[in-house]
């Protein structure tokens, strides 16, 4: 099912069912880490804004080129760098919804040839949240998508019943 619906509308979706949730946690509650070496829910949202950061580009750079190759980031060392955990919890929610608004129209802009072209020469996946094309071979598309999987994921770190 989820297949079905673009990427730009999954994500506005995912989006618009997390907000109200997320606008809720107080930024004490937000600020509380659940367990040794793991984010509190301010570095989480942190680390979706650094992986917002990094995806905007690649949507724009791929649809350029015949490769799905980029540079990883050390996400550790973002979230640190960037002192998400001192940070005040209703500004990053704004900014992480108003930013991923912005990723959804780059990828509802994105040419249907271009977003299911096969990528022959890919980056490593490593972990991934999407599952790949029935050929095994990823595209944009299948980029977008696991983008938005990603996004859920941590949503539900922080709590389980943000996203469905």
């Amino acid at each position: 099912m989820e297949d079905l619906v673009a990427p730009g509308e999954s994500l506005r979706h995912a989006i618009a069912q997390a907000l109200p949730g997320l606008r809720a946690l107080s930024d004490e509650r937000a600020s509380r880490v659940p367990a040794p070496g793991k984010w509190c829910p301010k570095e989480i949202i942190g680390h979706l804004l650094d992986s917002a950061n990094n995806n905007l580009a690649r949507f724009v750079r791929l649809q350029a080129v015949d490769h799905l190759r980029f540079e990883p980031y050390t996400q550790e060392e973002w979230v640190r760098a960037s002192g998400y955990a001192e940070a005040d919890w209703q500004e990053l929610v704004e900014l992480w919804s108003r930013y991923n608004l912005q990723i959804a129209r780059v990828m509802d802009r994105v040419p249907e040839a271009i977003a299911m072209k096969p990528r022959m020469d890919h980056s490593p996946l490593g972990s991934t949240y999407a599952a790949l094309p029935p050929d095994g071979v990823p595209t944009l598309d299948w980029l977008m998508r696991d983008y938005v999987a990603h996004i859920k994921h941590h949503l539900r770190q922080i709590d389980p019943q943000l996203v469905a």
